[in-house]
């Protein structure tokens, strides 16, 4: 029985920290930069996608670029990924194809919780980004294209290759919690809905119902 227990330990720690949860109320801190700490997400089922939406909130003051939600394939490391090159940009990328979404210069920009809903379908090619329920102009990109299946998806970190290939000058410091995602683009209510914590249908990543998993330094904290 000892020997049986200490395997699972083992196991375990050699895993990480693995837990499917309701994190409601509860907010991922990624304390400083490093090339190591990051979360994986599981969403509910791998599919192919020809549509999608992603939400979630981010607080950083961070002024270098840094990735917010990379979903990366085995043939295509930016198959999805939504990056912050700098405060007043945003970077949507869909199979190595990009589009880039900048809001008015602040010369002081403030720190501040962001909101951010962004967008793709295939039929269409439109990809639209929403920060803080406004929604900036639409863009187009990768029309008829169709995002693999096997991902590996990632938060606090940008992925060079599946599952790896972290750089520290790429990192994520802050804080990120509500992170959503559905296989359709939501419609404007919809998304009204998400902004004030409402509750959809047919998540592929529910954050009420969480499968991920901790490697580094990476801390589950109370929303403030």
């Amino acid at each position: 029985m000892k020997v049986q227990q200490t395997f699972l330990l083992i196991l375990v720690s050699s895993l990480g920290t693995l837990a499917l949860e309701d994190l409601g109320q509860k907010t991922l801190v990624f304390p400083e930069e490093s090339n190591r700490a990051h979360v994986v997400l599981r969403p509910v089922r791998q599919q192919p996608l020809t549509s999608f939406t992603v939400c979630l909130r981010s607080y950083t003051d961070l002024s270098r670029g840094h990735s917010l939600f990379s979903y990366a394939t085995r043939t295509s490391d930016n198959e999805l990924l939504l990056y912050k090159p700098k405060p007043n940009q945003y970077n949507l990328y869909v199979g190595w194809s990009l589009v880039t979404f900048s809001v008015a210069d602040n010369p002081v920009p403030k720190v501040l919780w962001e909101h951010i809903c962004a967008s793709w379908e295939s039929a269409t090619g439109i990809a639209e980004l929403w920060l803080n329920g406004v929604s900036l102009p639409r863009k187009g990109m990768k029309r008829g294209y169709t995002i693999g299946p096997e991902a590996s998806i990632v938060l606090g970190q940008e992925q060079d290759s599946f599952g790896g290939g972290f750089n520290t000058n790429q990192s994520f410091v802050g804080e990120v919690t509500e992170v959503f995602m559905w296989d359709r683009v939501l419609s404007a209510e919809d998304r009204s809905v998400v902004q004030v914590g409402g509750r959809l249908s047919d998540y592929l990543i529910d954050w009420q119902s969480l499968n991920y998993e901790i490697k580094g330094y990476v801390v589950v904290q109370p929303s403030q």
